[in-house]
């Protein structure tokens, strides 16, 4: 098998938090955001991660854009591990592995015009001539839809669905390998979000690029994604190819993700009920990180941590029903 484009090993990061107890000296913890998170992606390939907000989908992609420093684990591209790279050393990495975030406009300069701020960023990166860089920054502008005229535009002139293309064209002008799309179509109607991701499907298979697509809406991560992750308390419940996960979900998470749906199309097995809301996981926290809400809980899942097992043929599910020993 070709090495993988990228490739998460037992990645975890943690955050420091305290008890409500009211003293001066209280103990703090850490709350695991991201907790021995494992998997990789392929050439040409987009990985989706689902889950609801407050999983640790959005810490995961940060980690890997080196946005968040990790605190162990690995995360390999094109071989080379980039949680022991320095900041200098990562610098060159940077122009290939680029974010898309959820909230373009606030990570745009208001005072700078569109084209001003992407010529800046090809500056930066060595592209020293004035009309080549105003040369690339019309072309990649019409690339994801807007027009030359938007050159001259100032961020808070646009359209909410403009606003992510300029997004998009910011991660795209220094030719990028790999895009870490955090959650791009969430605020938009549902209309532009079906014309951003049509877009990107096109530009992906153009430049032959690599997506880690992150959202939690389910539906938006089917039509876009080759293979998914479902993620919850930072860590992966279940993985397989899109159409696997949909026509044979196995995890209880899962199958709680789809009955959310209003979707028909989507096979559902019979629940018996999904209350409350995610727990703080720190490092006290033992079992199966789903066992608290879990209709299927058993005394097993409340003391020991089911393994991300491969059950059938690509098919990888962390649940003791299935996990036998």
């Amino acid at each position: 098998m070709s090495e993988h484009l990228l490739e998460v090993k037992h990645l975890k990061k943690s955050y420091p938090v305290y008890d409500n107890s009211g003293k001066l000296f209280a103990k703090k913890k850490h709350m695991c955001a991201v907790d021995d998170m494992s998997f990789f992606i392929e050439k040409g390939e987009t990985y989706g991660l689902v889950g609801e907000s407050g999983c640790g989908k959005s810490t995961t992609g940060r980690t890997i854009v080196g946005l968040n420093h990790a605190d162990s684990g690995e995360i390999l591209y094109n071989g080379k591990d980039l949680c022991k790279l320095s900041d200098k050393e990562f610098r060159p990495l940077r122009k290939d592995i680029q974010m898309v975030f959820q909230d373009t406009l606030s990570a745009l300069n208001p005072r700078q015009r569109i084209g001003d701020s992407l010529s800046e960023t090809l500056k930066i990166h060595g592209m020293t001539d004035n009309e080549k860089r105003r040369e690339a920054v019309v072309e990649i502008l019409k690339k994801v839809g807007l027009s030359e005229e938007h050159y001259f535009r100032f961020p808070h002139e646009l359209s909410g669905g403009q606003v992510q293309r300029l997004g998009i064209a910011g991660a795209l002008i220094i030719q990028p390998k790999l895009i870490v799309c955090d959650e791009p179509v969430s605020a938009l109607d549902v209309s532009i979000q079906a014309q951003i991701l049509n877009m990107l499907v096109e530009l992906q298979k153009e430049l032959g690029l690599s997506l880690l697509f992150i959202s939690h809406d389910i539906g938006v991560v089917r039509f876009i994604s080759d293979r998914i992750g479902v993620m919850y308390l930072g860590t992966l419940m279940e993985e397989t190819e899109t159409e696997e996960l949909f026509e044979h979900p196995l995890h209880p998470y899962t199958e709680a993700l789809f009955e959310a749906v209003p979707d028909p199309y989507i096979k559902r097995k019979e629940l018996k009920g999904l209350s409350g809301e995610q727990p703080v996981r720190t490092e006290d926290f033992k079992g199966c990180a789903f066992y608290t809400r879990c209709p299927y809980a058993t005394d097993r899942c409340k003391t020991e941590r089911p393994e991300l097992r491969e059950v059938k043929p690509g098919h990888k599910v962390a649940c003791h029903r299935y996990n036998n020993d």
